[in-house]
């Protein structure tokens, strides 16, 4: 999924740095719109389940100070073992998504729709992801 993310990143902000007319701004806003509410339900959910690993991992790690035994340490370093790429896939999917917030108020900013004041968008730079070295995104 982060792959997936950053690849649709790359290309809207490709899109939106050449400085050339979008024939259709708002059929690209209206995608736009659907891909943000679909990455913030991946979000919701991977949110979640991070959660509910981090309270086990907790609730693992409070039961091997009662008890010490090999099996309770073994289920302690398999939920550390999970956990950690859980909270490295969230941590890319917020990214992703704030990424996505700030491209969506440059195309609002540069295509406003009628009677839009663009004066209510933020003027900051959002996160910007670069591809790496071998122009390959992870």
């Amino acid at each position: 999924m982060g792959k997936k993310l950053k690849a649709y990143i790359l290309s809207l902000q490709t899109l939106l740095s050449d400085n050339q007319l979008i024939k259709a701004p708002a059929a690209l806003r209206q995608e736009l719109l659907h891909e943000i509410a679909f990455w913030q339900h991946e979000r919701l959910i991977h949110l979640l389940v991070t959660i509910l690993f981090a309270l086990l991992t907790m609730a693992v790690f409070i039961l091997l100070l009662f008890y010490h035994s090999w099996g309770v340490l073994a289920l302690l370093l398999a939920l550390l073992a999970l956990l950690v790429p859980y909270i490295r896939h969230y941590f890319i999917l917020e990214n992703g998504v704030q990424t996505l917030y700030f491209l969506y108020e440059e195309l609002l900013r540069r295509y406003p729709p009628e009677n839009f004041p663009t004066e209510c968008i933020p003027d900051r730079p959002g996160v910007v992801i670069k591809p790496t070295l071998t122009g390959k995104t992870e």
